[in-house]
């Protein structure tokens, strides 16, 4: 039995023994759980019961949250309603979920704990803007991290979800960036000799390839100019998309060496 008042979580999984997991680590973090094994039966439940959010397997055989997606956003008394993705991949995945419609993804390799606190975090930022007390362990004056444990396209939505105005300085190997946001909206972006549009697409293909790296998020710092005219999904999908053509190049690449050595 739970109690009243709890956000509620609807879980899409078919994966009974990892959904029984997840489920438990939800209700942990605060939230109500309701299970389903399948998509489009999850579908008629929303009717009766709205829930703060949706996490789908994208695995499902039926009907993923790929799948899910439009047809949530084609209906006004679902489309708000906020999908995060349950899959396994790393950009590609991440790629895919944006293009579906989805708000968010997260790998299932990270564990049910680590994705319980991902989901917290993520309605956190939604409802209420960033807290630092809710997203680090130490009270810091401002928002910092590694890109290990959270990757910088999710760092960039959540900001932008939240509304944010400041300066997000971004280090991954050789690279050092910064990304000025006004009400959530990127204005203006520099990285090396690039700015605007250009800085922002390097700057996330970047991390993508290193895997790793820090961030830090000043509030409230703001920028004398505006470069950026694209929206954050837009350059984020390409420089995805540019990553993933890059990788693939590369596979393709050193498969025709061995095949000549």
């Amino acid at each position: 039995m739970t109690a009243p008042g709890l956000p509620r979580i609807l879980l899409i999984d078919s994966n009974v023994y990892f959904a029984k997991r997840l489920g438990d680590a939800l209700k942990q973090a605060g939230f109500e759980v309701i299970p389903s094994p399948q998509g489009a039966y999850a579908l008629t439940m929303l009717e009766r019961n709205v829930p703060a959010a949706i996490i789908c397997a994208t695995n499902l055989r039926e009907m993923g949250a790929y799948e899910i997606a439009p047809i949530l956003r084609a209906d006004p008394k679902t489309a708000t309603i906020p999908l995060i993705a349950l899959g396994v991949g790393g950009g590609q995945a991440l790629l895919e979920a944006y293009r579906a419609g989805c708000d968010d993804y997260v790998d299932r390799a990270r564990g049910p704990v680590e994705i319980a606190a991902h989901v917290r975090r993520f309605l956190l930022s939604r409802q209420d803007g960033f807290q630092p007390t809710q997203m680090l362990s130490s009270a810091d004056t401002d928002l910092s991290g590694s890109l290990s444990h959270l990757d910088l396209p999710g760092v960039i939505q959540m900001l932008g979800q939240a509304r944010q105005t400041g300066a997000l300085h971004i280090n991954a190997s050789d690279t050092d960036g910064i990304i000025f946001f006004e009400g959530g909206e990127i204005v203006h972006a520099e990285c090396g000799t690039f700015f605007g549009d250009e800085a922002v697409t390097q700057i996330v293909k970047a991390c993508q390839e290193s895997a790793k790296g820090v961030y830090k998020f000043v509030y409230g710092a703001a920028s004398t100019q505006r470069t950026v005219l694209r929206s954050a999904t837009d350059l984020l999908l390409d420089a995805l998309r540019e990553f993933d053509e890059v990788q693939r190049d590369d596979v393709q690449r050193d498969e025709v060496e061995k095949e000549s050595a």
